[in-house]
């Protein structure tokens, strides 16, 4: 008789018994019936919450996964391995909080939590098939206890499984397209959607992508993508590894992973011998026992099962002892997993040449190296059954069915550890063995029938355009006659910051004069003596003017206004003499010898009566053209907004943003004067009553003053910089504005000329293509401007997309990390940074992030490991003495706190 069927009449029996009982009787065991504990309720409520998350998740991940291109299917395969374990292992976790059936509290919870599998109204049918194998085991544990509560439960859990099974033949009746191929009773009540109406509303909760991203994938453009000929030498079978592609035709080789399992391995091994076909068994290490301290073997249970598939004609092969990701451990790690695993095939029997299966098929050539030279032999598959995703048994045996007719020969991929596979498996050799096929074995070393280079280093976006720069930087909040600035001089400090650190500006060719320096004497000797030097302004350079300040206007008699900037000794009454005309600039620009000349001036005046400026793109006999161009930050009758955010005027800390690189409209790398101004003026317009004007000088022909937007070699850390919340929404709001502009395909702004006339600004937005190695780095430069300003979303999007035009940026994943750590999801982030350290191990940041993120997620012994690395790679970090004491001793006391 078998277990089932002694449980459900021992139920009987019991029920029976019950029923013969007076009502009387019952009502006083009712109203004694021990509480539910709530901290142990809480508890197994979290661990059915995660469980059902990763079966969801699973089930929208692999929806469909059969039309997906090769690189996307690869990549939804692997990721729904790794979320198949967390949800074996989640159950594991439910089913230990769950085993205690002696403690009448614990009885009472689980109770509860039937419930709650039973009629939860926002679940729907087919999310209660993630408690199929949790359900069997209340029942096959509980039937044996001792308490009437418990073997109630145990009934429970007998007539849930009996809805289940109704619920999976209702599927298999409509589903035989799922996964892209193929009454009333007392606890489940069914509502009977559709699969397709069921994955629908899971698609509202979670998107493929997502998960993907979660699990630190990215699925490459196209382009990035390895060529067909590459990716069609990794998939053809390489003499080192055995995939199934070099079978006779007909032929299968049926491989079991993960086991031992106490009860679904027996099963298999029945039916394997009533096929009479062979199979191979990569077994864990974990699940046939361990070794001690000194390293002698130590049996387990699992250990009998693994001697029986043995007996049964069966191989035994390795599949390491955790089931980990192998391709991100040290190459001691890998022995080890490699080694202990052996030690304990040996101790259960198995003999001949070893095989080898990475889990997740996850391996890099210093793993596939390590365990070579353990005399193992590397085995994978061409055939996945997907049985660990696909609940449905029916569906996983015809994707089996459906991939062997196309292939004509292969190694499939089962796991002995579900029930599902069990059922499944029959359905796969009744049809096998009709169409004639062979069952292939692992004997005598064979299979008997009846880096990739480092990637080059990421360039700068453009050459160099200029042969040097030369600056005058002019701030003055100081006055003795005129009202005094609150920010001017910050600006100009932060101009300066910028042109040397962000555009390459070398310091000695920079000259800035603050508050008492900058008077009328000192400003023209710097713009005529220095910036009006030919002998060291050459031809081929770029001279940059910026002045924060005061500007006035004075109107002459005849009607038309002079602009002036105002020096710091300069009186209110006496601009002639004291004040610099706007004219003189304009011989100081029309002098230069300088290629380009851009004069940013960042004060209020109109009238300078100069030539309007056009609407110049960017081209390459740009540096055949001398560009004379200025900006000023608004019109006489406007007064300079002096309370922009970090302490700058509005103006300066807009044309800051723009630097950063947001006034690239064209995504070339480059910024013109012309993208500039049609950046700032709009932008600024929009936060401050003050119009900024924009036009060519006189001697101009045409030419741009260019900047070249420079490589951005920043990994996000606890120790980046953000702005503070109002500057980051002042950013956005600017970006609102740009956003129309920089979507269409030319920017067409209306903005007021030198001369203080409306004028129309044109300048291209089509998108150049620059290659995927500077677009990716553009990219991400773009998320860390982004990050700075608070706007997760956008920043975690911009990331992506570097890693999606190239898939190996270390840089990018460290960033991408950061974001989720920011967000407070500690795990999805240690995936990236671990990530980022498999691409370039020598990013002292990313070992600092990572071991910030293990000690975030309570992994302690994980972030001692990163951080021993971390300091050694980086002794002299501001952190490092912090992390030397959690390293010497690991305790409470010494834990670090990372910054957040």
């Amino acid at each position: 008789m078998s277990l089932s069927l002694r449980t459900a009449l021992l139920c009987a029996g019991l029920l029976a018994l019950a029923a013969c009982q007076p009502k009387s009787a019952e009502a006083p065991a009712a109203a004694s019936a021990p509480a539910a504990n709530a901290a142990q309720l809480a508890e197994l409520q979290q661990g059915v919450d995660q469980v059902l998350a990763r079966y969801r998740q699973m089930i929208v991940l692999m929806d469909g996964e059969a039309a997906l291109p090769p690189a996307e299917r690869r990549a939804v395969t692997g990721v729904g391995q790794l979320i198949f374990h967390e949800m074996r292992e989640a159950t594991e976790k439910l089913w230990r909080l769950s085993a205690a059936h002696q403690d009448p509290a614990l009885v009472a919870a689980l109770a509860q939590v039937l419930d709650r599998i039973e009629s939860e109204p926002s679940w729907f049918d087919a999310d209660r098939l993630a408690f199929k194998d949790y359900l069997g085991r209340i029942a096959e544990q509980y039937s044996g206890a001792q308490s009437l509560a418990a073997l109630k439960l145990a009934k429970r859990a007998n007539e849930d499984l009996a809805v289940l099974a109704e619920v999976e033949q209702a599927y298999e009746r409509e589903l035989k397209d799922a996964f892209g191929r193929f009454g009333n009773k007392r606890g489940i009540e069914l509502k009977r959607e559709k699969w397709s109406d069921y994955v629908a509303k899971l698609r509202s909760l979670y998107s493929r992508e997502q998960i993907l991203r979660d699990y630190a994938t990215i699925v490459p453009y196209a382009s990035a993508a390895p060529s067909a000929a590459k990716q069609a030498a990794t998939s053809s079978t390489p003499p080192r590894e055995l995939f199934g592609e070099d079978l006779p035709p007909k032929t299968v080789l049926l491989t079991f992973d993960d086991g031992p399992h106490g009860r679904y391995t027996d099963e298999i091994l029945e039916i394997l011998k009533r096929y009479q076909a062979s199979a191979v068994f990569f077994q864990l290490g974990q699940n046939l026992g361990k070794l001690d301290a000194k390293g002698q073997v130590q049996p387990g249970p699992g250990s009998q099962v693994a001697q029986r598939v043995l007996a049964a004609g069966h191989q035994l092969a390795n599949h390491s002892f955790t089931h980990g990701l192998m391709s991100k451990f040290e190459q001691t790690k890998v022995r080890e997993e490699a080694a202990n695993t052996e030690a304990l095939l040996d101790k259960a029997g198995r003999q001949g040449q070893a095989l080898f299966r990475f889990p997740y098929g996850a391996r890099n050539e210093a793993a596939l190296a390590t365990v070579e030279a353990l005399k193992l032999r590397s085995m994978m598959w061409n055939v996945d059954s997907l049985d660990w995703s696909d609940p449905i048994p029916k569906s996983i045996a015809a994707r089996v069915l459906g991939e062997l007719d196309k292939r004509q020969r292969g190694i499939v991929l089962f796991h002995d550890i579900h029930a599902r596979t069990v059922q499944a498996l029959p359905l796969v050799l009744d049809q096998l063995s009709a169409e004639g096929y062979r069952f292939a074995s692992w004997k005598d070393g064979r299979i008997v029938t009846a880096d990739a280079a480092a990637p080059a280093p990421m360039p700068t976006a453009g050459t160099s355009l200029y042969r040097d720069s030369h600056a005058l930087i002019v701030g003055i909040d100081q006055y003795a006659k005129w009202p005094r600035l609150a920010h001017a001089a910050r600006d100009a400090r932060a101009m300066r910051e910028t042109l040397e650190a962000r555009f390459g500006f070398r310091p000695e060719n920079i000259t800035m004069l603050l508050d008492g320096e900058a008077t009328r004497a000192n400003i023209l000797r710097a713009l005529n003596d220095k910036l009006g030097d030919a002998s060291k302004v050459k031809r081929d350079d770029r001279v940059l003017v910026f002045f924060a300040g005061h500007g006035s206007t004075r109107r002459l008699p005849s009607g038309r206004e002079i602009g002036y900037v105002i020096p710091v000794d300069a009186s209110q009454d006496d601009l002639q003499t004291d004040a610099i005309a706007m004219p003189q600039l304009q011989e100081v620009a029309e002098s230069l010898s300088a290629k380009h000349a851009l004069f940013v001036i960042d004060a209020c005046y109109s009238g300078l009566g100069l030539t309007r400026g056009g609407a110049a793109n960017f081209a390459r006999d740009n540096s055949r053209r001398i560009g004379r161009q200025m900006m000023t930050a608004g019109g006489a009758d406007q007064q300079v907004a002096d309370d922009g955010p970090g302490g700058h005027s509005v103006f300066t800390w807009t044309l800051l943003q723009a630097l950063s690189g947001k006034a690239d409209l064209n995504g070339d790398g480059l910024i013109t004067g012309t993208e500039l101004a049609a950046y700032v003026a709009p932008a600024v317009s929009a936060i401050a009553h003050q119009t900024p004007a924009f036009g060519s000088l006189p001697g101009s022909e045409g030419g741009e003053f260019v900047f070249e937007l420079p490589v951005v070699e920043q990994a996000l850390s606890g120790e980046s910089g953000q702005l503070d919340a109002a500057a980051s929404r002042l950013a956005k709001r600017i970006d609102d504005v740009a956003a129309p502009q920089a979507a269409a395909s030319a920017v067409k702004v209306t903005i007021t000329g030198l001369d203080g006339r409306e004028q129309s600004l044109s300048t291209s937005t089509a998108k150049v293509d620059p290659g995927s190695r500077v677009a990716a780095q553009r990219a991400n430069d773009r998320g860390l401007q982004l990050y700075k300003e608070r706007r997760y979303d956008e920043a975690e999007a911009a990331f992506v997309e570097a890693l999606k035009l190239q898939p190996a940026f270390a840089l990018a994943a460290n960033n991408l990390g950061f974001i989720y750590y920011k967000r407070g999801k500690p795990a999805e982030a240690a995936r990236w940074y671990e990530k980022a350290i498999a691409m370039d191990g020598s990013r002292a940041l990313a070992w600092l992030n990572l071991g910030d993120a293990r000690l975030q997620a309570g992994d302690d012994a994980k972030a001692l490991e990163a951080y021993k690395t971390f300091v050694g790679l980086s002794p002299k970090h501001g952190r490092a003495a912090e992390l030397q004491a959690f390293i010497a001793e690991p305790d409470a006391a010494h834990r670090p706190k990372p910054p957040l």
